[in-house]
């Protein structure tokens, strides 16, 4: 323990008398440090028009001799030239930045959308900001406002139906209400569940048990249904007693173990095999690896990031709906059906009997 007393304080004050105060800096001095476009029009003996024509690569740089653009460009470098934001935001009226508004930043599907969306925009000289919605309306209405007032030029959400008009140009990933001026870009569901269910038939697997992705998600309902209508087209029984719904918010693996318990419990008779859906990057590594529907989720958050640009830019026209062809990655986690091991051994066994055969009575010909 540090006993203090009241003379320390004195002394600490005496010092602080006794120490001579910085000089006042001369009103204006912090600014004049500052390198602006006169700054560098007057190292050049040019104009602050033609500099900021240049730097800006406005129309009017077009009359401006390439040797001249090179020396205010070298200029600006060597000075340390930063353009003013707001300045530059009122002349342009442009802010060159987006709102990406997402369900979660730290789980691997929205990190991947997100890192294709980061790609596509720095490449394009934009921006962006990010909020999270945890697919609450309300939230995600607040967070469109906000980013309104910080002057974003358009919204791209991820993993939210959008079900009301914004007043800017809006994509959105895995969106599937259709709203006049949204473009949803998702994925084909229905090719994505014949891949899945094509394999494991091929495999010769007939009854199959479903886990159905948690309600709050904007795709679950349509791949669902994709499923069952596809399942129905190929006769494959979708039965309640082997279907159950994932419930909960958690975004981690751990999520799927009290169900996938729930589903054993049911004492049918399971070949533990499993498909899964998104191929995040865990899937390969999972013991063992997982086969499973592939969502180009870096290619979609390109995609997505290129058609806001375009609408900004007016490059493209408006259109509803990009859809994106899923792929499908074999893993270790299915393999045949046990009968059809069976069969298949039988049948092996069978040609090896035939080829032994074939072989004796060529010898004995031969002898």
């Amino acid at each position: 323990m540090v006993f203090a007393p009241y003379p320390i304080f004195g002394r600490i004050a005496e010092d602080l008398w006794m120490t001579p105060l910085p000089p006042k800096r001369k009103t204006g001095s912090r600014t004049s440090d500052k390198v602006t476009l006169k700054t560098i029009a007057e190292h050049l003996g040019l104009t602050a028009g033609t500099v900021s024509a240049a730097l800006n690569n406005s129309p009017a740089a077009r009359s401006i001799p390439a040797h001249t653009k090179n020396r205010i460009i070298a200029a600006a470098q060597e000075l340390n030239y930063r353009p003013n934001f707001f300045a530059r935001t009122l002349r342009l009226k442009r802010t060159y930045t987006i709102g990406v508004i997402a369900e979660e930043i730290g789980d691997a599907y929205g990190a991947m959308l997100i890192s294709g969306i980061e790609e596509y925009l720095r490449k394009n000289s934009f921006f962006f900001l990010t909020v999270i919605h945890r697919h609450d309306p309300k939230l995600l209405q607040t967070y469109a406002q906000m980013l309104l007032t910080r002057g974003v030029e358009g919204f791209i959400t991820l993993d939210a139906s959008v079900k009301e008009t914004l007043t800017l140009p809006t994509v959105a990933v895995s969106g599937h209400a259709r709203v006049e001026g949204v473009t949803n870009v998702v994925l084909d569901h229905r090719r994505a569940a014949r891949l899945a269910l094509e394999h494991l038939q091929e495999l010769g697997h007939q009854d199959i048990a479903f886990i159905k992705g948690q309600t709050l998600s904007s795709d679950s309902a349509v791949r669902w249904s994709a499923i069952c209508e596809v399942a129905q087209e190929m006769h494959i029984q979708v039965r309640p007693e082997l279907t159950i719904q994932l419930e909960g918010t958690d975004s981690t693996p751990a999520i799927g173990y009290p169900f996938a318990k729930q589903l054993l419990a049911r004492k049918h008779p399971f070949t533990a095999l499993v498909v899964g859906f998104d191929d995040i990057p865990g899937a390969a590594y999972a013991n063992p690896g997982l086969t499973t529907v592939r969502q180009p989720l870096i290619r979609m958050g390109q995609i997505a990031a290129q058609a806001i640009v375009d609408q900004i830019e007016g490059r493209a026209e408006y259109v509803p709906e990009i859809a994106i062809e899923p792929e499908f990655v074999v893993r270790a986690s299915t393999s045949a059906a046990p009968s059809r091991k069976v069969r298949e051994e039988s049948r092996e066994m069978s040609q090896e009997a035939k080829e032994k055969t074939g072989q004796t009575a060529l010898q004995n010909l031969q002898d």
